[in-house]
């Protein structure tokens, strides 16, 4: 036996101590989780500026602000997920600052534009699109989603479009009774499709990591290209295509449904004759 052999016999037990963990850096951390939040306040602030700019009667600047407050709504979604802090105060936040932006403001904004010369039934029209947007956030809330690549009725966002985008395009508004009935359908059509079971596409499932994504990241740039060439244009063709695209989709399905039942139908007679 050698003398490393003895000492290694005689030498006392050792606990192997463990590697201390760097300290957490807690104000980064703390800065993540509140980076969605810091954009849905935002969001909230641009319903807010809409609501004061169109009391002011300045709906060119108003209507703008429902657009910004739509991009941003769709980020700090996105952005909960990538960071992984989304939480149940985010999610009840986010639905607060969705009913001022897409249920108050374009309510408000629809009202001063073209609401005014119908008195009562312009207000009470304007209360029926803030109680559809409520409703609709409130169903959004406790609903649990089959098929996530759909909207079960149309997403307040969209609809606050309809409104903004109108406004937006034709910021003269309506000075008479007669032209203040174009303004009705304006708030009430997108306001009942809010709170109907029409299936809406969700673009919140696309991966634009995939190859096929590529083509959409195409045809992306070009829509940006679009809208910076022709805003006012391109933005009312894009709110009004996506509120038709669940009646157009429903009336697709309807047909086909139909003619699949007629060769059914077919079918059995055809083998009898044979």
């Amino acid at each position: 036996m050698n003398v490393s052999d003895k000492v290694v016999k005689h030498a006392p037990h050792s606990r192997i101590k463990p590697v201390p963990k760097p300290p957490e850096r807690r104000g980064l951390r703390h800065g993540v989780s509140l980076l969605p939040s810091l954009f849905t306040i935002a969001n909230l602030f641009c319903g807010w500026a809409c609501v004061v700019h169109a009391m002011r009667g300045d709906l060119t600047t108003a209507a703008p602000f429902i657009g910004v407050a739509i991009v941003l709504d769709m980020l700090d979604g996105r952005i909960a997920r990538m960071t992984g802090t989304t939480s149940e105060f985010g999610v009840q936040l986010d639905s607060l600052a969705d009913l001022i932006s897409f249920g108050m403001a374009p309510a408000v904004l629809a009202f001063q534009w073209g609401l005014i010369p119908l008195g009562r039934l312009g207000w009470a029209v304007g209360f029926l699109f803030v109680t559809a947007a409520a409703l609709r956030l409130a169903r959004f809330n406790i609903q649990t989603l089959t098929d996530k690549r759909y909207f079960v009725g149309m997403p307040s966002p969209a609809a606050a479009a309809v409104p903004a985008a109108t406004v937006f395009f034709y910021p003269d508004g309506m000075q008479t009774y007669q032209s203040a009935l174009i303004a009705l359908l304006v708030v009430i059509v997108p306001a009942l499709l809010m709170v109907s079971t029409l299936r809406y596409r969700s673009f919140k499932t696309i991966d634009l990591g995939t190859k096929r994504s590529y083509r959409g990241l195409i045809v992306l740039a070009a829509l940006m290209a679009a809208v910076v060439s022709r805003p006012h244009e391109v933005l009312l063709v894009m709110a009004y295509a996506y509120l038709t695209s669940a009646l157009v989709g429903l009336a697709l399905n309807r047909f086909r449904n139909a003619r699949l039942a007629e060769v059914s139908a077919a079918l059995p007679a055809e083998e009898a004759e044979q």
